[in-house]
């Protein structure tokens, strides 16, 4: 199977349409068809239902999709890294990113990194730790920063220089804003939301056996959209400090929850991965700026390329 098939599929799976999709690749429409044709014969299954004026992915089609544009992806990383290999001032460097306030220290290090290498190309992914360290372990990120402990056998790791506090967003006007902090108890049989991730993993750390009291609402994997929710009056909304606008004007509050709730973030790249020339001067960078400022590496991780 040819990655040069593989992307005629994703034009035209994107376009869901066959002549606009020839239009783009700058192919004739009989040419495209013919090499999706073979691609369906290839793989033995109908890729697409084809209508008047528009295709739709079947099933199967849907399934390569998804395979497809990690393939591509991971193809066109592969040929940025031999590129990059004599590439002195620049490259390209892919992050992903768990939602959190501390990603301004990243965005600093990138701003002072890119001063020296100012041809420098950088890459932002956003998803929860489950989703950025898929695509590190496929090899289409370099680097992620992550909210959970991370996996010490599969991964390096600096721990960032903050932890994140929780806390509860909540309407102005309710009764639980009048407090300085929130106990687990406050929030018995309220309707919460948070995200997944943090509900099984943060949560019950803070409130042991209260867990069994407590309601989870609705999941989110963005604070903002649960801030949308909670501004609805549709209930309350567990999350880091500084992650959701809570200043004046804005309807919101943020309580920090008692005791006191906070979860370190971490930046991760892959054991025994050949870094690219400029990922290597990039983390020999962040790893030289923590050993002065004295906050890495993370404890029980030697955290060196």
């Amino acid at each position: 199977m040819e990655i040069r098939a593989l992307r005629y599929f994703l034009e035209t799976a994107r376009e869901e349409n066959m002549s606009r999709a020839a239009e783009r690749l700058h192919l004739s429409q009989s040419t495209l068809s013919k090499q999706l044709k073979a691609l369906e014969e290839e793989l033995g299954k109908k890729l697409f239902v084809r209508h008047s004026f528009s295709i739709e992915l079947t099933e199967e089609g849907m399934l390569l999709r998804r395979r497809a544009e990690d393939l591509v992806a991971m193809a066109d990383k592969i040929s940025e890294e031999f590129s990059a290999m004599d590439d002195i001032v620049g490259g390209n460097l892919y992050f992903g990113c768990a939602e959190s306030p501390q990603i301004r220290y990243l965005a600093r290090w990138i701003r002072q990194f890119k001063e020296k290498y100012p041809a420098l190309h950088y890459h932002i992914t956003s998803g929860d730790t489950e989703q950025v360290e898929e695509k590190l372990d496929k090899g289409l990120l370099d680097f992620a920063v992550i909210v959970e402990e991370p996996d010490r056998r599969r991964y390096h790791a600096l721990k960032m220089p903050r932890a994140d506090r929780w806390g509860v967003v909540m309407p102005a006007g309710c009764p639980l804003a009048k407090r300085e902090a929130v106990r687990w108890e406050d929030l018995a049989g309220l309707p919460l939301f948070c995200s997944e991730q943090s509900w099984r993993a943060d949560i019950p750390r803070w409130c042991g056996e209260g867990m069994e009291q407590l309601r989870l609402e609705g999941s989110f994997r963005l604070a903002y959209n649960g801030s949308v929710f909670v501004r609805e009056g549709l209930g309350y909304l567990l999350t880091f400090e500084h992650l959701v606008d809570t200043g004046p004007g804005s309807g919101l509050v943020f309580r920090p929850l008692s005791p006191k709730l906070e979860t370190p973030m971490y930046l991760i790249w892959k054991k025994r991965q050949v870094l690219t020339p400029i990922a290597e001067r990039f983390i020999r960078q962040v790893q030289a700026l923590a050993q002065k400022e004295g906050w890495g590496p993370s404890p029980g991780d030697e955290a060196v390329v």
